[in-house]
């Protein structure tokens, strides 16, 4: 892994579609941009702003987001993800995370991620025994 510093960052963009709706993918009843499609674009947003210091087999996981959604976005509009490393803890990653649509900012809070290698982490996640 090359050297993660605070401040560095990233952008993910989308726009709002059938597809990403809360009645569409389950979080709610509303032809609105969901939650889960917020968070996601800003978990891509921050796996980008580190993405070039991953080496050999390495890539991030998330493993926490605070997040608070506190505007709706209808369908049509275009949605951006912001994230910027706050701090380096080891192998944790701490982002702060906001996105906005054309009218303004929608949501935003903290995000963690964790460096791993990537077939450890695969071959781990298929050893769990099922029930």
């Amino acid at each position: 892994m090359k050297e993660i510093k605070s401040g560095m960052k990233a952008c993910a963009e989308t726009r709002v579609s059938k597809e990403n709706l809360a009645v569409t993918v389950g979080s709610g009843s509303l032809e609105v941009f969901a939650t889960p499609m917020m968070t996601a674009l800003m978990e891509k947003a921050a796996a980008a702003a580190v993405s070039e210091c991953m080496e050999n087999d390495e890539t991030t996981v998330g493993t926490m987001l605070d997040i608070t959604h506190v505007s709706a976005t209808p369908e049509g509009m275009n949605v951006k993800a912001y994230a910027e490393v706050t701090e380096v803890n080891g192998r944790e990653i701490t982002f702060k995370v906001s996105a906005e649509d054309e009218a303004g900012l929608i949501g935003e809070g903290t995000h963690k991620r964790f460096v791993v290698f990537s077939e450890k982490f695969i071959n781990k996640a298929k050893s769990k025994n099922i029930l």
